[in-house]
């Protein structure tokens, strides 16, 4: 842990205001020739929350929570913060880290899983803000973690809480973010979703059946994702006789726009239609456990 002098929160960036909604997507799709009528179709998921992404506050309250631990527990390292697509832009929070003589920082990304998205994209955004700052601090992304008891322990507590709260019976569905099947690391992300919703079901409910299933996918039709999409399964699991259903975004580390709409909004909606009990459990966020985690991680790295 000596050998770094900062550690670096990474996340996705999300927009806090209306007139950001657009010029955020861009980003979010730049070099994919999306059209501008999908992204306004996309910017209505955001609008309906007054065009705010939870997931800025959202860092804000981990950063703090990590600070907290560090605090705790004598580890003297500044917590810096910078995001992929919105601000605070990872190259200017590097920009920042250098002109405050940080050397050496290890990266804790709000993504607990190996993959292109989930983690190898990370490592290129790193490389990329390295690049546009001359004389930039060294910057290790530390290792996923979907396996660590901090992110599985919040999990396994917020799932009981959803099924305290349903009919007894409650079929768990643990929800991820859909990749497609060509991109590279999708064979072991679904691997790690896999095992974390085991562990997470293994606690939660001991021995009762539970689903992975997927949501949010963004590609054309005639590109396989990973399924079944989380509403198409909702429908099956009614036409088989379930009558209530506890979801776990087990995919996610906070309540993000992917969680608050397609969750919240659009499968909750489904179950109502289809007479489905229904209930979301919560994500770790700033959990104290999940705060935790950097410091874990630091204590194995060099």
């Amino acid at each position: 842990m000596t050998s770094y002098d900062a550690l670096l929160l990474l996340s996705f960036g999300g927009p806090e205001g209306p007139e950001e909604v657009i010029p955020f997507l861009e980003n979010v799709t730049r070099g994919r020739n999306i059209p501008k009528e999908r992204l306004e179709e996309v910017g209505e998921h955001y609008f309906l929350f007054g065009g705010v992404s939870p997931i800025n506050q959202q860092c804000r309250d981990l950063k703090a929570a990590i600070e907290a631990d560090f605090a705790a527990n004598g580890v003297d390292l500044p917590v810096y913060w910078g995001n992929r697509n919105w601000t605070p832009y990872l190259a200017d929070t590097v920009r920042q880290m250098k002109e405050d003589g940080i050397r050496r920082a290890a990266a804790f990304a709000t993504s607990a899983y190996s993959g292109y998205s989930t983690n190898d994209q990370y490592l290129e955004d790193i490389a990329r803000a390295r690049d546009e700052v001359p004389g930039a601090p060294e910057i290790d992304k530390l290792p996923v973690y979907a396996d660590r008891p901090g992110f599985i322990e919040p999990f396994a507590d917020a799932a009981k809480d959803a099924l305290s709260r349903l009919p007894e019976g409650a079929r768990l569905v643990f929800t991820a973010h859909s990749v497609p099947l060509s991109q590279p690391g999708r064979e072991l992300y679904t691997a790690e979703l896999h095992a974390a919703a085991q562990a997470v079901a293994q606690r939660a409910a001991p021995g009762a059946p539970w689903d992975l299933v997927y949501q949010s996918r963004s590609g054309p039709p005639s590109q396989p994702w990973l399924e079944p999409q989380i509403t198409d399964h909702l429908e099956e699991l009614h036409g088989r006789g379930v009558r209530a259903v506890a979801v776990v975004p087990i995919g996610f580390v906070s309540d993000h726009m992917e969680v608050k709409y397609d969750l919240d909004v659009e499968a909750a909606d489904l179950a109502a239609e289809l007479g489905l009990a229904y209930e979301r459990a919560g994500t770790p966020g700033s959990d104290p456990r999940f705060a935790a985690l950097p410091r874990h991680l630091l204590e194995g790295a060099s």
